[in-house]
């Protein structure tokens, strides 16, 4: 089996099963050796909500949920509040809930989009008490505010473009790495992190892939 080493991106990868392709519930055509997360976009919420009620693969119907619970789904999401979107904060952060208790179903983790919407994700987070990781996807904030989310236990992930400092502190165990929608190959993302953090190539992918498989495949 292939662990991912891209934990989030939009496009296929030359290698199936080396990333977890981002998804659409209307989109999401699974390829047998593909791994996957499927989730509701705060950009994209009135038309996904929608047709939420049920969505064709394999020429039946099946609910968002059953899509979750495909063998080759590994997360939820991405899921999020952004308030450069359209759709209304209440309306988002109605959606998110929505999502991140299917993620406590389905015993999956999320992944977040977030944009200015510290404050609400945080107070989601305290009334829902997640058991499943939460993870920040495409990470450029500030090392203060990266400190912030690992002290509310979430997971940081970081693609082309970030704050060095904040990659830097961030533990370990807490970390992944993404393209996201860039197309820098993600083997020079991994490259770029691990002469930032200032130790070798193999222990940085090697923390990685025991990140993956502890967050991702221990069910």
């Amino acid at each position: 089996m292939r662990i991912p080493v891209d934990i989030h991106t939009h496009q296929q990868p030359q290698v199936p099963g080396e990333a977890i392709v981002n998804c659409f519930p209307e989109t999401f055509v699974p390829q047998a050796e593909g791994w996957y997360s499927v989730g509701i976009h705060p950009w994209y919420i009135t038309s996904s909500v929608a047709s939420a009620v049920g969505f064709v693969l394999n020429n039946r119907t099946m609910h968002f949920e059953e899509l979750l619970r495909h063998p080759r789904v590994l997360a939820v999401g991405e899921a999020g509040l952004d308030k450069l979107a359209e759709a209304p904060l209440t309306l988002q952060m109605e959606v998110f809930e929505y999502q991140a208790r299917l993620a406590e179903e389905v015993d999956k983790p999320l992944i977040i989009h977030l944009v200015r919407a510290v404050d609400e994700l945080l107070k989601l987070k305290l009334k829902i008490r997640p058991v499943k990781p939460w993870i920040i996807h495409g990470f450029r904030g500030k090392a203060a505010l990266a400190e912030e989310y690992l002290r509310h236990g979430f997971y940081l992930s970081f693609g082309e473009k970030y704050q060095e400092e904040a990659l830097r502190i961030v533990p370990p165990k807490r970390l992944f790495i993404e393209t996201d929608e860039s197309t820098t190959p993600v083997g020079l993302l991994y490259e770029r992190a691990a002469e930032i953090r200032e130790i070798p190539l193999e222990e940085l992918r090697e923390t990685i892939r025991r990140n993956v498989g502890e967050i991702f495949f221990r069910q």
